[in-house]
């Protein structure tokens, strides 16, 4: 059987050493709103009664968040006009 949403959730969040308020401050940087009891709920036993499903859409959004945190954000992209060199010819 393979890992479940939640599964890689607690499995990033034990290797990076994150708490809840850095999980709403990674995924507030691709300005997707969670908040900690929604953070709390993924983390819980399967069994727990408040226990919430990871859903594809949330760790994607954290996955995206988590790569601006540790890269930082992309930088502007150039015009597509400008992307090729001019060289110069020495003439005599």
């Amino acid at each position: 059987m393979g890992l479940t949403n939640n599964d890689i959730m607690k499995k990033l969040r034990v290797a990076l050493k994150l708490r809840d308020d850095d999980i709403v401050k990674i995924c507030s940087l691709v300005d997707f709103a969670v908040t900690k009891s929604e953070i709390g709920a993924i983390y819980r036993n399967p069994d727990h009664p408040k226990y919430m499903e990871c859903g594809d859409q949330f760790l994607r959004n954290f996955l995206n968040g988590l790569v601006i945190h540790l890269r930082g954000p992309m930088p502007p992209k150039k015009a597509a006009g400008s992307t090729h060199k001019k060289t110069e010819t020495k003439g005599s």
